[in-house]
């Protein structure tokens, strides 16, 4: 072993909630627009569904950064290529805090965008690094910090802008990226790469991987439809909050990815669960648990209460089934990590992006019932996918 390459037993606790926060926050960038949506709206001066474009912009940034970054994790030295990434997601970052117009934010969202995917190279990074009987446990922990970024995001963007302006959370948050930046160029250890495979066949071999692991492509295409799910709730929420139906503050409906945050603490759970061969309960349950979530979300703009229930139910089943999605793949092919992560996250946030512009289109043609009827849809599609036999894997 290469005295750069760290053994699988070294990744002290604190080193992984290092790499936990770094997740966090450097994903988080996609997801501080939407509690502003409907500000942004009426500061550029265009319609909601225009305003809902810097949300499918920054996830089709992050898919395009899934397919054609994330695979150098087994090409390139890690830690530089992480590094580099948190330093580019900055700039993005700078760009956005200064736009005068909706053109300007939507380019630096798309490069905050495209530079988040660090998170997915940390991930198969720390998987490397954890001893086998460990990996759930630490991917678990490290999910839970990107699930709380994404969630807390909102809180962070909310708060900020009623205490300064819109511009504000991006301006905190590229400082905050630097510094972690500077913190992982010190502490995360260095890993050589596995593969000599030339760039064109590199991102080749994620599409073989796709057609030859039927596996791989069932959680992939579950991954698509989770996140899609997902992203159908949160992007018009902040029009229900801001809407008749509440009449929140934008500074409230932040205060609501503290209510989701709560889906965070099923991830590490979810990972223990799947160390002990029970991930396909983890799976099957959580699915189960989405439809419900649907069900009780119906009655959102009417009850308080029913809202509340509904997204702890929602992102308790999105975070504990791509959990379990990831603890299976990564057993599929060791020296592929990045490449196995690039295929199932970009069909994840491609379905994230779709979802999105779905249920902005949802909400604004059929309302809240749209929305839900929409994402009830989807969930019943992932216990198809869940279900459904897999083929033998063509070699």
């Amino acid at each position: 072993m290469s005295p750069r390459t760290p053994a699988a037993h070294v990744l002290p606790q604190s080193r992984v909630l290092l790499l936990a926060i770094a997740t966090g926050l450097i994903v988080a960038s996609n997801y501080y627009a939407q509690p502003l949506l409907q500000l942004l709206a009426g500061v550029f001066e265009v319609s909601a569904g225009q305003a809902g474009w810097v949300v499918t912009v920054a996830q089709l940034a992050y898919a395009t950064g899934l397919l054609l970054i994330v695979p150098l994790g087994d090409r390139l030295e890690r830690r530089r290529l992480i590094v580099g990434l948190f330093v580019l997601a900055a700039v993005g970052l700078v760009i956005s805090a200064t736009a005068s117009g909706l053109t300007q934010l939507l380019l630096g969202t798309a490069l905050s965008g495209l530079s988040a995917v660090a998170a997915q190279v940390i991930i198969p990074h720390a998987a490397t690094l954890a001893a086998p009987e460990q990996r759930g446990r630490v991917v678990g922990t490290i999910m839970a910090g990107l699930l709380l970024g994404i969630l807390l995001a909102r809180t962070a963007s909310g708060v900020l802008a009623g205490i300064g302006s819109w511009h504000t959370i991006y301006s905190v948050a590229c400082v905050a990226l630097l510094l972690l930046a500077v913190a992982l160029a010190k502490l995360l250890p260095a890993h050589q790469p596995t593969a000599t495979l030339s760039y064109p066949r590199l991102i080749g071999s994620v599409l073989a991987l796709l057609r030859d692991e039927p596996l791989l492509r069932q959680r992939s295409l579950l991954g698509g439809l989770l996140f899609a799910g997902f992203s159908v709730f949160w992007t018009p929420l902040a029009f229900l909050l801001s809407g008749p139906a509440y009449g929140y503050s934008i500074a409230t409906i932040g205060l609501f990815g503290l209510v989701g945050a709560a889906g965070a603490l099923a991830a590490s759970r979810a990972g223990r669960l799947s160390d002990r061969g029970l991930g396909r309960w983890v799976a099957g349950g959580g699915l189960v648990m989405l439809l419900l979530s649907w069900l009780v979300l119906v009655w959102a703009p009417v009850s308080l209460l029913a809202l509340v229930l509904g997204v702890l139910l929602l992102d308790i089943a999105v975070q504990a089934v791509h959990i379990n999605n990831q603890s299976v793949i990564y057993q599929l092919d060791e020296s592929a990590r990045s490449r196995i992560t690039s295929a199932y996250m970009t069909c994840y946030f491609i379905g994230g992006a779709s979802g999105s512009a779905l249920g902005t289109s949802a909400w604004t043609q059929y309302g809240w019932n749209g929305v839900c009827v929409l994402g009830g849809l989807l969930a019943v599609l992932g216990l198809v996918v869940f279900f459904m036999p897999l083929r033998a894997p063509h070699r």
